[in-house]
């Protein structure tokens, strides 16, 4: 009995090994083809036609869709941004989901809000009733929804989309601010593929530690805490190389609900965004690939790893805890929905490849990892541990991984080069071995969490998340 347990274990620990070599190998297949993306549009960005862009009666409107719960921190600063960013004809939306502390005034006061009797039409349905419409006083281009909460950020998406005038609709998160040609980039897609291009998605970044004045980021420097830290080399890996490498094989999954931009009739299509989802950014690009598979319709989902949209993150880890299991519980939503997808070559890249890579190194592997810890300790405490095992089993997981994350940070670096100070760069290099060394094993316990939560089918909540809101400089 004892050598079949030992056997077991060793046979389960290699299995780890090899998941392991796979995740890594994966992930550094995808940062191979996103290097190209990132060199050719770094390379081109001086010649990229942006003027045409903002010069051509072409150019399609949009509608920023901004749903706030509870973001009085930062939302003048991210409107601010997103009224003044350059483009020739955008408007920005703010849905006020039932906020219960002063986002509302703190944009009354700031852009001289003024009531507006217009009728909301009902293009798709709502949870939250809408109790009042306004518009800015002096004439920008800005109107303000206030509505009943729903507990649910597609529900106020759906509301704005019922609003929105313009031909493309951007979500943005309430505590993000664009780039000034953050729009221009990302549209340009829209632009010299009008026939095919559905959606587009550009870089998230994280804002915590830069400096920000009028609504626009001046210096990015690294955070104060290191579990801020890891977020940002976390968000340059997944960003700048993992979606661009999706996105050049055709299989783009996710376009961050904190900046993406779709045709507003496609979403129409779709009836609006799904309010019982937690996943609603995911759910909606795959419900756009489902769709349009299904149509045999030819189409575009595009990451353009140039423009940038600045969010802040978690600062402690109660709250990121909570964000790492809804997003765990999100992405089982978006499996289990989407089943029919997994493996089918009927569905293309993202039924053979992106599917079954979420659900075998995404979903499990929080279980991979556990399951991976607990028979390392049986192991030790049976006095049948090869400590050459271990080293391996070390450089497989944890070594591998960091060598793929200080890539990511060389890459950004020597392609935009945000963060000027040397100081900065070397925090973000340790904040590698961080993620890898104790920030990654909680991580996994998130996740779990949400895992967990999902199979057993708990109701599917946002909770509360405590913004900082952004550090203003004086002029």
């Amino acid at each position: 009995m004892r050598q079949v347990l030992v056997d077991a274990i060793i046979g389960f620990n290699w299995f780890v090994v090899v998941y392991f070599v796979l995740l890594n190998t994966s992930q550094l297949g995808l940062v191979s083809l996103a290097v190209l993306d990132v060199v050719r549009t770094f390379r081109w960005s001086a010649s990229s036609g942006y003027d045409e862009v903002f010069a051509s009666p072409l150019t399609p409107g949009i509608s920023i869709l901004v749903p706030a719960y509870n973001e009085s921190a930062g939302i003048a600063h991210a409107v601010r941004a997103m009224l003044t960013v350059r483009y020739p004809l955008h408007e920005v939306v703010v849905v006020d989901d039932g906020s219960t502390d002063d986002t509302f005034e703190v944009l009354r006061k700031t852009f001289g809000l003024i009531e507006s009797h217009a009728v909301v039409a009902d293009r798709v349905p709502v949870m939250g009733a809408v109790q009042s419409l306004w518009v800015s006083g002096s004439g920008e281009p800005l109107t303000v929804v206030r509505k009943k909460n729903a507990g649910r950020r597609a529900d106020a998406l759906n509301v704005g989309l019922n609003v929105a005038r313009h031909e493309l609709v951007c979500m943005v998160d309430a505590d993000s601010v664009l780039n000034p040609d953050a729009l221009l980039r990302v549209a340009k897609p829209f632009v010299d593929d009008p026939q095919r291009v559905i959606a587009t998605g550009g870089i998230v970044r994280a804002a915590n530690g830069a400096q920000v004045q009028k609504g626009r980021v001046l210096k990015a420097h690294a955070p104060a805490t290191w579990i801020e830290r890891v977020q940002l080399v976390e968000y340059m890996r997944a960003f700048l190389l993992s979606r661009a490498g999706w996105s050049r094989i055709g299989g783009l999954l996710i376009i961050s609900g904190a900046f993406g931009l779709f045709r507003r009739q496609m979403i129409y299509e779709l009836g609006g965004l799904d309010a019982s989802t937690l996943a609603e950014d995911a759910d909606l690009v795959a419900s756009l690939h489902l769709k349009m598979r299904r149509e045999h319709r030819d189409y575009r989902i595009v990451f353009i790893p140039d423009p940038v949209c600045w969010t802040e993150v978690p600062n402690n880890a109660a709250v990121l805890g909570r964000q790492r299991q809804r997003w765990s519980h999100g992405l089982v939503q978006l499996l289990w929905k989407f089943r029919v997808m997994m493996g089918n070559p009927r569905y293309g890249v993202t039924g053979m490849l992106t599917m079954p890579y979420y659900l075998l190194f995404e979903a499990l592997g929080p279980v991979i990892e556990a399951l991976g810890v607990v028979t390392v300790v049986l192991a030790i405490s049976l006095g049948m541990m090869n400590w050459s095992f271990v080293l391996i089993l070390l450089l497989a997981s944890i070594g591998y991984g960091a060598v793929i994350s200080i890539l990511a940070v060389a890459v950004d670096e020597l392609a935009f080069h945000e963060y000027e100070r040397l100081r900065d760069l070397l925090l973000l290099v340790a904040a590698t071995l961080y993620e890898n060394i104790g920030y990654r094993q909680r991580h996994a316990w998130w996740r779990l969490k949400g895992l967990v939560a999902a199979l057993r089918g708990r109701p599917a909540g946002w909770g509360v998340m405590t913004r900082a809101g952004f550090s203003d400089v004086s002029s």
